[in-house]
């Protein structure tokens, strides 16, 4: 795995680029709008995330694609990009969103013609290993009908934590979650 910054600037600001042996993580572009807003309107993407509505609205993805590219944005954004492995130039998206005493939290999609794949494992070890937020805990929130996320998780050392419940935009309910952490 390598990592670069985005740019040549060394300020906090600066977002890594991790490259993995399937695909590069990256900050997004404004021309990632329309992959991304197609693997979001897909409701089982939408299902399995907290704040994706279904149907996506008009402008919604774009709107995210703007606010990631914002320097001050404190959660970060890296999309799977498999393009210089003859893959889709948007594989999914992982982020990092910082969280009080050096803690973050993880959270991922990939795009259901991907599923099964290892790109979801692959994207959450690249990140545990580059730790672009220098974070002593990566923390990560896993609905319970999502057993394969569950099995991604655990296959890059995240251990179980507990029970809780979270608010889903596109299930219009609370689904019950299980939280699991990783010591860096």
């Amino acid at each position: 795995m390598r990592m670069d910054l985005v740019d040549d600037r060394l300020d906090h600001g600066a977002q890594a680029v991790i490259e993995t042996e399937r695909f590069v993580l990256r900050p997004p572009r404004r021309s990632d709008a329309g992959l991304l807003n197609m693997y979001v309107s897909d409701e089982r993407v939408a299902r399995n995330s907290r704040s994706l509505p279904h149907p996506m609205p008009p402008g919604a993805t774009e709107a995210f694609v703007a606010r990631s590219l914002k320097p001050e944005t404190e959660e970060k954004v890296w999309i799977l990009d498999g393009s210089a492995h003859e893959l889709s130039e948007v594989l999914g998206v992982i982020s990092l969103k910082p969280l009080d005493r050096d803690q973050c939290e993880v959270a991922f999609w990939v795009a259901p013609a991907f599923w099964g794949t290892g790109l979801a494992r692959t994207a959450l070890a690249a990140m545990v290993d580059a730790n672009p937020m220098k974070a002593k805990t990566m923390f990560a929130e896993i609905f319970q009908d999502n057993q394969a996320s569950a099995r991604v998780v655990t296959a890059c050392g995240f251990e179980y934590l507990g029970d809780a419940e979270t608010y889903s935009v596109a299930r219009g309910s609370h689904v019950p979650t299980w939280t699991y952490l990783r010591k860096l």
